[in-house]
């Protein structure tokens, strides 16, 4: 029978354009491994956003383009933008779609998305770039977690401790791009939730060796611990599982997600934020999570490839098998 032809994209002009090639990498090798014709298109770190654009469109533009998996992490893969490009040239696409995408990169308002699902979220203000101050944000205590409004992977994230601390902190934030988010810090244990079309999967739990998760903690061997599954009560499990699916349908999304959340000292599950294109690398956290219920990683990309091909398609690979 004729493989799907899959165009995975991957690299792209955000700051985590190196997380972005092991997801893309592993991914093409997944699929060809089970049967894909799949082909890989490398964005270059320094491409201008409207030649990102001219490069993709040519690449999934030919008819015979099945499904585009996006490994693209950050701004451009992540925010709606390349979403709106395959929606606009009727190719189908793993992940969610740009509305959801979109809301999922802006921490604040997707925030207002989770109060609006009846979810708990840190406590928080807005401030402005310039704010050169150390005065703390009213009805904010410290410490307090000060994040760029549309970043991923823990790039431009502070925790501030001290009140001369905070100036820096939301210059560093800025610096990064959008909104400043100024929050309370929750102390508790950090997890994430992971969704793979209508399962919720097993609770992570991600223990650093740093005062938090933050990138050097995410991609620095040796800095994390990961107990998969969590150890948790079978009933917190389920109420924290039951917080991401939440989220996730907070948001809009679909195939896939992963909520990062934290459980409060008081049990309650606190969300952070959804990442509609969590990491795909082999020893990601969502593949981690799928590997608890026997799912492989190559298994899980097909998995995506498969709820993203239209109905017709997937009809005549059928046909013709």
């Amino acid at each position: 029978m004729k493989p799907l032809n899959v165009v995975v994209l991957m690299g792209g002009p955000s700051e985590e354009h190196e997380v972005s090639l092991k997801s893309g990498r592993g991914a093409v090798e997944a699929l060809r491994q089970r049967g894909f014709a799949a082909e890989p298109v490398l964005l270059p770190r320094d491409v201008s956003t409207n030649e990102a654009s001219a490069m993709i469109r040519r690449a999934i533009a030919p008819a015979d383009v099945d499904v585009v998996f996006i490994a693209l992490h950050g701004a451009f893969g992540e925010d709606g933008t390349i979403q709106r490009i395959c929606e606009s040239l009727h190719v189908a696409y793993t992940g969610s779609d740009a509305a959801a995408s979109r809301l999922g990169m802006d921490k604040i308002a997707s925030r207002q998305r989770f109060l609006d699902a009846g979810l708990a979220v840190p406590r928080s203000s807005v401030v402005e770039a310039s704010r050169n101050g150390s005065t703390v944000p009213k009805g904010l205590r410290l410490p307090l977690v000060v994040k760029p409004s549309a970043q991923g992977s823990s790039i431009g994230v502070s925790l501030v401790r001290r009140p001369a601390e905070l100036a820096a902190a939301v210059r560093e934030a800025a610096r990064h791009g959008g909104q400043v988010l100024v929050e309370e810090f929750i102390p508790g244990r950090e997890l994430t939730v992971s969704v793979l079309g209508d399962d919720v999967l097993p609770v992570v739990e991600v223990i650093p060796k740093r005062a938090f998760f933050d990138f050097a903690a995410k991609y620095t061997a040796g800095m994390t611990e990961y107990r998969v599954p969590a150890f948790l009560a079978p009933e917190t499990a389920h109420r924290v599982q039951e917080a991401g699916r939440r989220a996730h349908e907070a948001l809009g999304c679909r195939h896939f997600s992963r909520t990062d959340l934290i459980l409060s000292e008081a049990q309650s599950p606190v969300i952070l934020e959804v990442n509609t294109i969590p990491g795909l690398t082999p020893t990601s956290l969502l593949p981690k999570a799928a590997a608890c219920l026997g799912i492989s990683y190559g298994e899980l990309c097909e998995q995506l490839v498969m709820m993203a091909c239209p109905a017709h398609k997937l009809a005549a690979v059928s046909s013709n098998s």
